[in-house]
């Protein structure tokens, strides 16, 4: 029996210890750039206090990731929040035919990979559409469609190859596209306010929609938009996905969880307030998809443009290698967990997780048929509020005195008090974000969007039992479940 206690967790299903703190954050620095589907979405609904909104969901992540950090130093086997609801959930020593708790804590689980997974085919669509704006010709050859799927075809295969040789070279590519990405991001935000182009009464003087008002509609958008906007600005918890594979996970998840949360933090807000500076809100509404390239034009001219739009792209392949990793890890520890089929958890002589990689690429290249980015984001969004929430909750429980849970050692600790943090925004997810967005979607899109989400989210259910028959077929040598203690060593 393996210290994940499910199943047994040979040498070609154990990840490497193989990064420290920055390269996990080098992964990690995707996440700011989830901003940009939403650029001009929050305006749409809360004009100039877009801006206050990112502010809030980001330190909305400060808190909720706390939470998350001690529980990957708490748990440094389990794989970020797949693994610790699925650890905290499970009951132990159970001796009927299926563990309720177990399906709890899978489906938390399954849901976070469904809230990364996506990202992928998301960014992929976008980056078919700015490339139609940086090379016109191609829609003379193509349709968007079909330059979206090559283009995701191309960049699946190329990290695919680039990951197969471990965590350590993933980061090394998010490295390289930090540089290329981040760093542009950030001359075309402080660009427009150091030449004058930002107007900040775009923002005082809009900053609310005039027909708003503290209703029962207005409160349901409100949770709605928070949902959308966590899936950005609080997913940089994603740095605590790779707890497994860290060198020092009670020093290195810490550090990698501060450092990415500053850098958003300071990007979601001077991204957005920029843009709205500049192109005022009605602008970035009618630019709802990419409204930085106006942006670049008005301070750069045609030339900056272009350079807008190859320095989004690059970003964007940032974003799919981040979720990449991210989903892919989930996937992993599902597998390792006994809550999907076996075959997900081989890995290869690096470390890499290759089958669950597959699988991903295919599925997205599926995803991308929709054709529509808001569409897919709106369904993510659905998984990544049941995850938080199941998350915060398995937080809670493990924090109670009367479970053995309470007995671990834990290296980072949050604050005594930290358990009221953690039921509070538990219950902030599910329900009130997850009905949010919910009611968001039937307004914005219809109810396509909710109606994907919610089949993902319950095809798992018979996965699950698949994979609990299968993990007893395999069971030549039953042993008891381990303990709390044990699956706490290394």
């Amino acid at each position: 029996m393996s210290e994940f206690g499910t199943i047994d967790v040979d040498q070609q299903q154990r990840l490497q210890r193989s990064i420290n703190w920055k390269q996990g954050m080098a992964i990690a620095l995707g996440v700011p750039l989830l901003i940009l589907p939403s650029l001009g979405y929050m305006p749409m609904y809360f004009a100039g206090a877009a801006v206050l909104i990112w502010g809030l969901s980001v330190l909305q992540g400060f808190l909720q990731n706390t939470a998350y950090a001690e529980m990957a130093t708490t748990f440094p086997r389990a794989s970020g929040l797949p693994g610790f609801a699925q650890h905290v959930f499970r009951t132990e020593n159970h001796q009927g035919k299926y563990d309720r708790g177990k399906l709890i804590g899978g489906f938390s689980a399954w849901s976070y990979w469904f809230a990364w997974n996506p990202v992928m085919a998301i960014f992929s669509l976008l980056v078919g559409n700015y490339l139609y704006g940086l090379f016109p010709a191609l829609a003379d050859t193509f349709t968007e469609y079909q330059l979206s799927l090559i283009s995701g075809i191309i960049i699946f295969a190329g990290l695919f190859i680039i990951n197969w040789f471990g965590l350590k070279e993933g980061a090394i590519v998010g490295y390289v596209l930090g540089i290329g990405a981040l760093i542009p991001l950030v001359v075309l935000s402080v660009a427009p306010f150091l030449t004058g182009h930002v107007d900040m009464t775009n923002i005082s003087q809009n900053w609310l929609p005039a027909d708003f008002a503290w209703d029962m509609h207005h409160i349901m958008l409100l949770f709605g938009v928070f949902a959308i906007a966590q899936w950005s600005a609080c997913a940089w918890e994603t740095a605590a996905i790779y707890g497994p594979e860290y060198k020092t996970p009670s020093k290195d998840v810490p550090k990698a969880l501060l450092a990415v949360g500053l850098i958003c933090l300071v990007l979601y807000l001077l991204v957005q307030t920029s843009v709205l500076g500049v192109l005022g809100v009605d602008g970035v509404v009618d630019e709802p998809i990419s409204p930085l390239i106006p942006v670049a034009q008005t301070i750069f001219g045609e030339v900056g443009s272009m350079i807008a739009i190859f320095m989004l792209i690059v970003a964007m392949i940032l974003v799919i290698q981040t979720a990449y990793l991210g989903s892919s890890r989930a996937m992993h520890s599902m597998s390792t967990e006994g809550n999907l089929p076996r075959v997900l958890g081989k890995t290869n002589r690096n470390g890499t997780p290759f089958i669950t990689m597959a699988v991903i690429a295919i599925f997205n290249l599926a995803l991308i048929s929709m054709g529509n980015p808001a569409a897919i984001l709106a369904a993510s969004a659905i998984g990544y509020t049941c995850a938080n929430g199941i998350s915060l909750f398995a937080f809670v429980k493990a924090r109670k005195k009367d479970t053995a849970f309470a007995k671990l050692e834990r290296p980072f600790k949050a604050p005594k008090s930290w358990k009221y943090v953690g039921l509070i925004f538990g219950l902030f997810n599910l329900p009130l974000c997850l009905v949010g967005v919910v009611y968001l979607n039937s307004l914005e899109i219809g109810w396509t969007s909710t109606w994907v989400g919610f089949i993902v989210l319950s095809v798992y259910i018979p996965i699950w039992f698949y994979s609990q028959n299968e993990a007893r077929r395999h069971k030549s040598n039953p042993t008891p479940e381990p303990s709390p203690e044990t699956v706490q060593k290394n």
